[in-house]
């Protein structure tokens, strides 16, 4: 089976066509080849197939559950579509599960390719009180397509971090689960976050993340509607307009080989 492997930020992912895998049961197949230590390891795998504007996805986590789409991962997808395309700038469409994300080349650099994507407006944006892990918070809760949790706040240590973003992640309030984000005012154009992705666990970028934390931190933590979101595997643009939240940032193909193992 032929397969990708692209990342933006080190948030990474495996892609592979949907006719390569009719008949595969794509939930343990995105277990299997996710592993970092008995498969190639990724964040998640994308099945995808070409269409006459771009592209169609189905995003599967780490573990296997179905996630609606990936901003990084649409990112990413581009790159791959576009690698062999030396036009400076160019516009396609990939069409996920939480609708059609239109992405702009706006520069290359060998393979690194930076997009700018129109992903959406957040949806059922609030601000709720919750009592998690014995820590009573504000969370910041929205629809991005996706579910997201934002706590907005100083960044927590390691041991918190973990111990939030799992309750967080799988608490009852979430029945199919939710990303979580901890997000840093540290200035108005400035805004660092740390991630908790549902079915993944903790990761180095979140493209929906980083727009749903400017979003929260716009809406209710005194940010700008356009700033820098700094993750730990680098920084994104995010711009809250009226139309569209985008998203800036780039993305590369890093390798492509064959899946020996039985399916």
């Amino acid at each position: 089976m032929r397969f990708l492997k692209a990342h933006a930020y080190g948030n990474d992912f495996l892609y592979v066509k949907k006719d390569a895998v009719q008949g595969v049961t794509p939930e343990p197949l995105a277990r299997q080849l996710c592993d970092r230590h008995r498969g190639i390891g990724a964040d998640g795998l994308i099945l995808y197939e070409p269409t006459p504007d771009g592209a169609s996805m189905q995003l599967f986590n780490a573990d296997g559950g179905r996630a609606e789409v990936s901003g990084n991962g649409v990112r990413a997808l581009g790159a791959l579509l576009l690698r062999d395309d030396n036009r400076v700038q160019i516009s396609l469409t990939i069409h996920t599960e939480a609708g059609p994300k239109r992405l702009e080349r706006l520069s290359r650099e060998g393979a690194r390719q930076t997009f700018r994507a129109a992903m959406g407006l957040p949806r059922d944006l609030r601000q709720v009180p919750a009592v998690v892990a014995n820590e009573s918070l504000q969370l910041v809760l929205m629809d991005f397509g996706n579910p997201h949790c934002v706590v907005l706040g100083s960044l927590p240590g390691r041991n918190r971090f973990e111990r939030l973003g799992r309750s967080l992640a799988h608490h009852q309030m979430f029945p199919g689960g939710t990303n979580v984000e901890f997000a840093d005012v540290e200035l108005p154009g400035s805004v660092r976050i740390f991630i908790w992705e549902r079915g993944v666990g903790p990761t180095a970028s979140s493209g929906t993340g980083s727009c749903a934390a400017l979003v929260a931190a716009a809406a209710f933590g005194g940010a700008r509607r356009e700033a820098d979101v700094i993750a730990p595997g680098g920084t994104q643009r995010v711009e809250w307009r009226d139309e569209s939240v985008y998203l800036t940032g780039w993305a590369e193909v890093l390798a492509e080989g064959n899946w020996l193992p039985e399916r």
